[in-house]
């Protein structure tokens, strides 16, 4: 390095010397330019003299501080070669003591691998002992008992299916009366809530069919000159009329109920006035129409205001009024709406849920009744589609779809419903029955208990509210007797339809006789 500073310092000098030398050369003409040059020659040589000293300086310091960051560096190596060195002696002396366990583990692995050869191979020896055992073992027993392994293996599967049998009675006996006993506290109570709440004051209507006359003499002016008073009549109302021997009555026949209204109304306003012709018999049943189309609008306000209803269509609430002259079972299926969407509300009420959407699908659930005789169709289906085309909540409509099960319930409303429906037509005293109706249901109860095995005789009893039924002791056991009870509970859902439910009672009696002599 230093040589290199020397020769660059030399250059210079030459450089400068050179011209120095050039410059003196040129003006050698002149004396005082050569004495100038020897000067600034003189001054020169003292300068890079100055420079080279110095730069020896730096080039030494340049040096040492090179020195001192190479032993540095050097230093620091050597320490990371020491740890190093150290973790690989840590990472053998690992290893050395890692392989002395796997040989260890290896040395007790062959150990227990010829114990359990010699364990294995007396097992062998063992089982075929037991085997020989076993053999005359059921040999002797076979001997004893005189029955054959099979036949002993039915004995014991009979003993333990009807061991099982009691034992999963018992069980499902508990969890359901468990069960029975929680749901009807609380199904009891809303329920009785909600009948205390409703208290109904009314007494089902049924729709007039007959007309009394003041006299025989009013069936003649009612016929008519040839009869045309009373075709007018039948083609102004839809009706027949049917006058027959029945004295100072004419009967009025039709399917719709509210055409047999107009005309009762209609007939009875011409007997009032006196005046029977065919014009006075039009304008007596145009104007007897919008008077009952009135009656109606008023009559489905009147039962959504007594629920606390708004919003519902207009076409809604005329359907609603004509529910009035409606009958089922000789209830009122107006009223009976009603009554419907005060037990829902009101349940509704008890369980948290959205009382006036449950009053409006109870009072709506039977809407496809209105129009049911003029239209195809089950009342539910018809329902269905009218309050979907009146955009009734989603609610609604499944509520009117499902509380007769002719679909899923989606809802806890819709639940609601179909409860408070049945609450409301299975009362006492809602609906009436025809005996002939009465009487088959009766038999068909006793004959559905009658065709199970083992069942001696079937009784209903309490209208049809409870069926008992008498087994042979000696052919149905008390744990078959529960399983019994719940196949003709099913049987009965699935054959009769009824409102309400069915009690199934299976009794099972022992007698034990003896005489004394």
């Amino acid at each position: 390095m230093e040589t290199a500073i020397y020769a660059i310092v030399a250059l210079a000098l030459g450089f400068a010397a050179g011209f120095v030398v050039k410059k003196i050369m040129e003006s050698s003409r002149s004396a005082a330019l050569a004495e100038e040059s020897s000067l600034i020659l003189a001054k020169s040589r003292q300068e890079a003299t100055s420079i080279l000293r110095e730069a020896k300086l730096e080039a030494k310091e340049t040096l040492l501080k090179a020195q001192a960051e190479f032993e540095e560096r050097t230093l620091e190596r050597k320490n990371e070669m020491e740890q190093f060195e150290k973790r690989l002696l840590g990472k053998e002396r690992n290893l050395d003591k890692k392989y002395e366990q796997v040989e260890r583990r290896e040395q007790e692995i062959s150990r227990k691998e010829s114990r359990i050869a010699e364990m294995e191979k007396s097992l062998h020896e063992k089982e075929s002992e037991y085997k020989t055992i076993l053999a005359d073992q059921l040999g002797r027993l076979q001997e004893i008992s005189k029955m054959t392994a099979d036949e002993a293996k039915e004995e014991l599967k009979g003993r333990l299916i009807g061991d099982a049998k009691l034992e999963a009675a018992g069980i499902i006996k508990k969890i359901e009366e468990q069960a029975k006993d929680e749901a009807e506290e609380k199904a009891g109570r809303i329920i009785s809530l909600a009948v205390q709440r409703l208290s109904p004051d009314y007494v089902a209507e049924n729709t007039v069919s007959v007309v009394d006359l003041p006299s025989d003499e009013m069936k003649g002016r009612i016929i008519g000159r040839e009869g045309r008073n009373i075709r007018a009549l039948e083609v102004a109302t839809g009706v027949d009329l049917i006058i027959d021997d029945t004295p100072n009555a004419v009967i009025l026949s039709c399917f719709n109920p509210i055409k047999r209204e107009v005309a009762r109304l209609t007939l009875q306003r011409l007997i009032t006035d006196g005046r029977i012709h065919p014009g006075r018999i039009e304008d007596t049943v145009e104007k007897v129409s919008k008077e009952m189309a009135n009656q109606l609008r008023q009559e489905g306000e009147k039962a959504c205001f007594e629920l606390g209803l708004d919003g519902v269509h207009a076409e809604i609430v005329k359907l609603l009024g004509r529910l009035k002259y409606r009958t089922s079972y000789s209830q009122n299926v107006l009223r009976h709406s009603i009554e419907v969407g005060y037990l829902a509300g009101i349940m509704a009420a008890e369980l948290g849920e959205n009382v006036k959407l449950a009053k409006r699908a109870g009072l709506l659930h039977d809407i496809g009744k209105a129009v049911d005789q003029d239209t195809e169709g089950t009342h539910v289906q018809i329902g269905v589609d009218l309050a979907r085309r009146f955009n009734e909540p989603r609610v609604v409509v499944n509520a009117i779809a499902s509380h007769h099960e002719d679909a899923p319930a989606e809802s806890v409303i819709a639940v609601l419903v179909a409860a408070a429906d049945a609450l409301s037509a299975s009362r006492p005293g809602a609906r009436r029955e025809m005996l002939q109706n009465y009487i088959n249901r009766m038999q068909k109860l006793e004959e559905i208990g009658d065709s199970f095995e083992g069942v001696d005789k079937t009784f209903a009893i309490q209208a049809g509210r409870e069926v008992r039924v008498v087994v042979k002791p000696d052919a149905i056991h008390d744990s078959e007797a529960f399983f019994l009870a719940k196949d003709i509970a099913r049987k009965i859902e699935g054959e009769l339809a009824y409102p309400g439910e069915i009690k199934v009672t299976v009794i099972r009696e022992t007698r034990v006789t003896n005489y004394a002599k």
